[in-house]
């Protein structure tokens, strides 16, 4: 493993000690390099809206921690300046998701991360872009 790819685990697991939103998901971080991330969940009954279908914010939810791990990863503090997520599938109980987080820019002051979210059929059922602004801070 790669130095840098060294730094960016150790960045996604000190951030995972204290999600407690993404460990109630059921997160599962599969795969982590620098600006890079790949996560995984399974969607539970609790999660369906009053449509028996997941609440949007899940899948959200889901791109964001993907999101956040990617754009973090280098142990620069960064946080979201804007995001936005086309749904183009349901998803139903049952179904796991993968969020993978690429990197499209790597800028001083900023990042841009292209985020797709795909059902265990490998179907598409979401898309999330964002970009992040970087702090200058470390994490560790």
């Amino acid at each position: 493993m790669r130095e840098n790819d060294q730094l960016a685990n150790k960045v996604v697991e000190k951030m995972m000690q204290n999600d407690s939103f993404s460990k109630w998901m059921g997160l599962e971080v599969i795969d982590v390099k620098e600006g890079y991330s790949k996560v995984r969940m399974t969607i539970r009954k609790e999660m369906l809206n009053g449509f028996g279908i997941v609440h949007g914010g899940l899948a959200f939810s889901l791109a964001d921690s993907a999101f956040a791990f990617a754009c973090n990863n280098r142990n620069n503090i960064s946080v979201a300046l804007d995001v936005t997520i086309t749904f183009t599938k349901a998803v139903n109980v049952g179904d796991v998701l993968t969020a993978e987080a690429k990197e499209i820019h790597n800028g001083r002051s900023t990042g841009v991360y292209l985020i797709t979210i795909a059902n265990q059929k490998n179907e598409q059922v979401a898309f999330f872009k964002g970009t992040c602004f970087r702090t200058g801070k470390p994490l560790l």
